[in-house]
């Protein structure tokens, strides 16, 4: 035997006027912060420790366990490993560990599959980690976590955090997309000042100089890397278009006011992921919380000075730490930028107001602790004593060579240095009355926005139409011509057109010195416009085409031959699919969801990949797969049928669709006509209106052209991607050619004549 050395919530405010929201998927039961996880491991091998240790010293591969139980449910032939740098050693017992479900069966535990597990190494009080993940859930996408309890072999190894994995499941739930640009940030090398994951550009013929310093995710992309480092580095000016530097600001603010040195910020600059999202801008995502508060006191300086900290240094530590320092290049971008300065300033004020001004971090950490109290009493594994748990929230631990500083210790006297501070005691503008013209508009009104705003110099409002896309910033007036009231009277005004099935917007103001956000945690929480959408109901929208059996017909956005469905609204208006559900189980009426924000066009169509894909900005991907063998299909309410087929063996490449389209009864169709209409004959009235429109070329490499032999008038176009999505609106011009500036891809256009009706019709924009 070894010797032992040693809430994620939805906010919304009362009623729509001021809705104030910020995205966020469902809290996984796995990681519920009120209760503790049990896992159990059984190794049939006696000497399984010897070949995790083997295996960690050598190949990293994962070691076979029989079975593994969580809360009781037994997963066979599961993957388990050592994981950690300073938190792992051979002579632990209570070593940090990564499991996998799926190491050999397709098996999850509430949709989870990578579980991994922190000893609390170099954290007396515990519950750091989990303390720290769930303050910086309230700012930017982050893990979530919470508290399990880990037995091998029957035996009570001790307490651990239970931190989701940064994977690309991660990606697809929270940026939409997988199979882009993704790195994690950490040396791959043994880490020192000179090794550093700091983003800093290495001026070599190839990427074969980051390879130490980064591990790559994808299957590709390094040099991709290097032009982030370059212009990280060399371009800063550029830094806007290539990161989504709202997230930047929010993890550089993150680690400073809560000393979280084990990260960019810190000696190593590791600790980070970075994905390329499809904006084609790197988001940033944080990782490895356990020695945050204090509990890795490295700041570093230059090249290759360590920066050792004592508590009362980190209890004063700059908030321009690393601000002109080459080494910290991300960092020296931000605060040589005025704008990005004020912005990260307001972000860092928000995060020290709202947590440790106020004392709530007081209050969470105490119900962690009591959470967790009777399994640290019976961790004999544990690093610290009962009593060092019990006193991490106040007092100060010597780990090693350096001190742990006590949570409140720490964070008390860092608070009030932050307030008195110069950045922090400039006057922000003062934002109030944030209010719309219309909080429900209907899709394509216009809505006047207003909000009064005092010692401010320029003030923006930040805007998008749909969760994927980056927010839009346009100037706000008070010049009494933008419905803002009278000149000069401190209320600014702009006009939207809403385009979808909601607006997200929030205000920015600065003056010299400070910035203000309105909401406060803006860009990741913001105010909505709610578009007053009729939802589909029976008839409305039905399901007109499906293929089954895909081998030559067209691809998804993975570059795979998928399986996928047709929906058609067979309606003069827009439809919400928002509360509507599509299955293949007759059983489980509600297993695909459609998101909220979905909308399907007057005569147009929705089309989705039955592939168990993640849904991008691109397309919708169902989590169930055809059955080529024959089998239904049935959208509904969860309650109510809307639509169902259901339909036998299928051929490859040949659909099963509605002829006439959007009405008529099902039959074979070949070739297979994704997103267009059926069999060329409809028994609707898209077909009447403007019988005479077409598009030319089409397909097209550049802008194409319309031509319309009907003598209504064309009110307005509309451009939509495949997920029925608006990217523009545009007016009909004596020119007649659309799209401009549009990245290749499969896209519907919307004529919008004087008499109410519309015209859908599919514009494939090539390469």
């Amino acid at each position: 035997m070894k010797k032992n050395n040693k809430m994620k919530r939805l906010a919304v405010t009362a009623g729509l006027f001021l809705l104030s929201v910020f995205f966020v998927n469902a809290q996984n039961p796995f990681y519920d912060v009120s209760a503790i996880q049990k896992i159990e491991v059984y190794f049939a091998s006696t000497n399984w420790d010897f070949q995790m240790d083997t295996a960690k010293a050598g190949t990293d591969d994962y070691i076979l366990a029989d079975w593994v139980k969580i809360n009781g449910l037994q997963f066979d032939s599961v993957g388990v490993k050592y994981k950690g740098n300073s938190s792992y050693d051979s002579t632990y017992i209570k070593n940090p560990l990564h499991i996998e479900l799926d190491f050999v069966n397709d098996q999850s535990y509430n949709n989870v599959t990578d579980i991994k597990l922190g000893n609390g190494y170099a954290d007396p009080s515990i519950i750091r980690e989990v303390l720290s993940y769930n303050i910086l859930d309230q700012y930017m996408d982050c893990p979530q976590s919470n508290f399990a309890q880990l037995y091998i072999n029957g035996n009570y190894i001790g307490l651990y955090s239970n931190v989701e994995s940064i994977n690309k499941d991660f990606c697809a739930s929270h940026y939409f997309s997988s199979y882009n640009t993704f790195f994690k940030c950490n040396p791959v090398v043994i880490p020192s000042p000179t090794t550093k994951s700091n983003l800093r550009y290495i001026p070599l013929a190839d990427s074969s100089g980051y390879f130490n310093f980064y591990e790559l995710k994808s299957t590709s992309g390094w040099n991709d890397l290097v032009r982030l480092c370059d212009t990280v580095t060399n371009n800063p000016a550029a830094l806007n278009n290539n990161m989504d530097m709202d997230r930047v600001l929010w993890m550089l603010a993150f680690n400073n006011v809560l000393v979280n040195l084990d990260s960019y910020s810190g000696v190593f600059s590791q600790n980070y992921y970075i994905y390329k999202d499809q904006n084609n801008r790197y988001i940033p995502t944080i990782w490895d919380l356990n020695m945050c508060l204090g509990g890795f006191p490295f700041a570093g300086s230059g090249a290759t000075s360590l920066g050792s900290l004592t508590v009362p240094n980190m209890q004063q530590l700059s908030s321009s730490l690393h601000g002109t320092d080459a080494y910290w290049p991300l960092i020296k971008d931000v605060i040589s930028d005025a704008s990005f300065k004020k912005q990260y300033i307001a972000h860092a004020r928000t995060i020290n107001n709202e947590n440790f001004i106020s004392g709530n971090y007081i209050s969470f950490a105490t119900q962690l602790q009591a959470l967790v109290d009777t399994a640290m009493q019976s961790d004999s594994n544990a690093f610290f004593t009962y009593t060092h748990f019990q006193n991490g929230l106040t007092a100060d631990q010597p780990v090693g060579s350096y001190t742990v500083p006590g949570i409140s210790n720490l964070m008390s006297a860092r608070s009030t240095f932050l307030q008195s501070t110069a950045d922090f005691t400039f006057s922000p503008p003062v934002i109030s009355n944030v209010t719309p013209s219309d909080s429900t508009p209907n899709i394509f009104d216009v809505v006047n926005i207003t909000a009064s705003v005092t010692n401010a110099t320029n003030i923006w409002l930040g805007y998008r139409q749909n969760q994927s896309d980056r927010f839009n910033r346009i100037a706000m007036f008070d010049d009494g011509l933008h419905n803002d009231g009278s000149a000069g009277d401190f209320v600014y005004g702009i006009s939207l057109t809403d385009s979808g099935v909601a607006v997200q917007y929030y205000i920015y103001a600065e003056n010299i010195n400070a910035g203000m956000f309105s909401p406060e945690r803006a860009e990741h929480e913001f105010y909505l416009l709610q578009t007053q959408l009729n939802t589909a109901s029976a008839g409305q929208v039905v399901i007109n085409e499906l293929l089954a059996s895909n081998s030559n017909d067209v691809m998804n956005e993975y570059g795979s031959h998928a399986d996928w469905i047709e929906l058609y609204n067979t309606t003069n208006t827009p439809l919400s699919l928002g509360g509507l559900y599509l299955t293949d189980d007759f059983a489980n009426y509600t297993k695909f969801a459609f998101p909220v924000s979905t909308i399907i066009q007057p005569h147009g169509y929705l089309m989705l990949w039955a592939d168990q894909q993640a849904s991008t900005a691109t397309y919708l991907h169902c989590n169930f797969k055809l059955s080529s063998g024959g089998e239904g299909l049935l959208l509904s309410n969860g309650t109510v049928v809307l639509d169902s087929i259901t339909f036998s063996i299928q051929t490859t490449d040949v659909s099963y669709g509605r002829c006439p389209n959007g009405t008529g009864g099902f039959t074979f169709i070949s070739p297979a006509t994704f997103g267009i209409t059926n069999c060329n004959q409809s028994s609707i009235n898209e077909e009447t209106t403007a019988s005479n429109l077409i598009l030319y070329p089409n397909p097209s490499q550049s802008e194409v052209q319309y031509l319309s032999g009907n003598s209504i008038p064309i009110q307005q176009i509309v451009l939509l991607n495949t997920m029925g999505q608006v990217l523009k609106i545009i007016k009909p011009s004596a020119e007649q050619k659309i799209g401009k500036g549009i990245e290749p891809g499969i896209y519907q256009v919307v004529f919008m004549f004087g008499d109410g009706n519309t015209k859908s019709l599919k514009w494939i924009k090539l390469d």
